[in-house]
């Protein structure tokens, strides 16, 4: 049987790995190196992926696409996309509502949805694994922020699907980190985990509780726009208006000398991890212009304490979701490569009254590392170490419908563990109603409007009664990846209607994926 392999797509790194006989291998590129950069560039006919883009992307940052992750399963108009536009040197126009990638490849002007630009990036990580495995790869373990919503979840199985891949399950990020610090611990007594994921685009707490080889998530919360990036674009509008006062040049203006700029902020921001100073060394960043400046640790901590307050609300509702004191918890894992900047350390530890953060994990590994020893245990792995694995996660986000007035009626709480179905019975609520208008929400706000429609549909030809005499049962069903099915049954007559969760913009037909994985191998023989 072939191996199944675990994937950390992340926003700015991904990450393969592989789980054999109770031992989990981190995978290298064809350059050596265990992460890959999530990042793309179209260069005539020619598909670069990872640190052949970087290396390359210079003269080409038209063509040049990373921070994906930040745009699927998202609306065009989505607030967070449309302050992510001034710091991408790509151009991202709107098509139906969703945001599409332009490039010019092959001569002539090309429009990728979200999907395509991670399939490419998975397809490159499949083939360092067939490379390294001497064999055909078919079956995945997926990771996404635990906070993102029903639409980036299908979003990227379908990116999965469009790679070529058979998607075993789509699990959350802390929960594939604390699989991978459980692995070869045997804890028996229960024990309380807070998982701190901060990566490059996303962040994510969750607190589970292990015993026995199961791993049952308590709480789970985070921001699916809270990362590495914004500290590097803190840095960048930092700098962009020094550059303004000095020479009174808007930089916003070129998105060559801007990208260049947030090249060095990127670089200053890893030095500031080690070192207390950070040089950026500029030559003609703009109009034969150079700059030449720096920062301090302590000012680039300053520029991003206006995300420290956000760090800590999100920590302290975890926990009030569980019920747990601080005092509860037995460890604290950190893992994504944010959570190298010192001053996120020191402010989780102080959160923590002082407790000692657990070091023990590569924080650029252990997702991918999680994903595949769940990838193993779904194979039928029966190695000693992970052959009683259990994982029960839980969903992030309320789940209910509109009632009267506009008012969310919540069917399944957020924090429940899925896979789950519940059902409730609804009934009419005018004479002679002859359909039900149903819409699915996700969120925890108390009017409709202020939460995520998920779809939508009509039961029709119902029994005409008088107003609540006709019974409806409604039954939301969360599979083992967090997506939604449901279903609409008339007590009495058996008339039914049911839905897999999409909204004709959220989800790619069956038809069009078949079209886009065609493409994919085309593609995949040009890069």
């Amino acid at each position: 049987m072939s191996n199944a392999v675990g994937i950390d797509l992340g926003t700015t790194y991904s990450c393969i790995a592989v789980c054999k006989n109770g031992h989990v291998e981190v995978i290298a590129n064809d350059q050596g190196h265990r992460t890959t950069p999530s990042c793309i560039l179209f260069h005539e006919d020619r598909i670069y992926i990872g640190k052949n883009a970087e290396y390359k992307y210079k003269k080409y940052l038209e063509n040049y696409v990373y921070d994906v992750k930040r745009l699927i399963g998202r609306e065009y108009s989505d607030p967070n996309v449309q302050s992510d536009l001034k710091y991408w040197p790509f151009k991202v126009i709107e098509r139906h509502g969703k945001p599409y990638i332009q490039v010019e490849y092959g001569g002539e002007t090309n429009e990728f949805i979200p999907e395509q630009i991670s399939a490419m990036i998975l397809s490159k990580l499949k083939d360092n694994a067939q490379d390294y495995l001497g064999e055909e790869i078919k079956d995945v373990v997926i990771t996404v922020p635990a906070y993102f919503n029903d639409a980036q979840r299908r979003a990227t199985r379908d990116a999965g699907r469009i790679a070529g891949l058979n998607v075993l399950q789509i699990i959350n990020e802390p929960t594939a980190a604390a699989l991978a610090y459980g692995l070869n611990r045997a804890i028996r007594a229960e024990k309380n985990i807070l998982i701190f994921d901060l990566g490059g685009g996303t962040f994510d707490i969750s607190i589970l509780t292990i015993k026995n080889g199961i791993f049952k998530v308590k709480a789970t919360t985070g921001d699916t726009h809270l990362g590495g990036e914004d500290f590097t674009n803190c840095l960048v509008d930092y700098f962009a208006e020094e550059f303004k006062r000095k020479y009174d040049k808007d930089l916003s203006t070129n998105p060559r000398s801007l990208n260049r700029l947030k090249g060095e902020c990127e670089h200053a921001k890893c030095i500031l991890s080690f070192s207390s100073y950070a040089p950026i060394e500029i030559e003609k960043l703009y109009e034969d212009i150079n700059f030449f400046t720096s920062i301090t640790r302590s000012g680039f901590e300053e520029l991003i304490s206006k995300f420290y307050d956000r760090i800590i609300e999100l920590i302290e509702r975890a926990f009030n979701d569980t019920h747990l004191n601080k005092s509860d918890i037995s460890e604290i894992v950190m893992v994504g490569g944010s959570t190298r900047i010192p001053k996120i350390q020191e402010l989780v530890s102080s959160y923590f009254d002082g407790k000692k953060i657990r070091k023990t994990i590569n924080p650029d590994e252990a997702v991918a590392q999680g994903a595949a020893i769940q990838a193993a245990c779904l194979s039928g792995d029966q190695s000693e170490s992970i052959r009683d694995y259990e994982l029960q996660d839980a969903i992030p986000l309320s789940l209910g419908v509109e009632s009267e007035k506009g008012l969310m009626s919540i069917i399944i709480k957020r924090n429940s563990t899925f896979p789950i179905k519940k059902t409730v019975t609804c009934i009419t609520c005018e004479d002679n109603q002859n359909s039900v208008f149903i819409r699915i929400f996700q969120g925890e706000r108390s009017l409709v409007k202020d939460n995520i429609l998920l779809g939508e549909f009509i039961l029709e030809g119902i029994t005409e009664a008088p107003c609540g005499e006709t019974l409806i049962e409604l039954t939301i069903d969360i599979d083992k990846n967090g997506i939604i099915n449901v279903s609409a049954v008339e007590v009495g007559t058996g008339l039914s209607r049911e839905i897999t969760i999409s909204n004709n913009k959220d989800k790619l037909y069956q038809e069009e994926i078949e079209r886009l994985i065609n493409e994919a191998e085309m593609y995949r023989e040009e890069d």
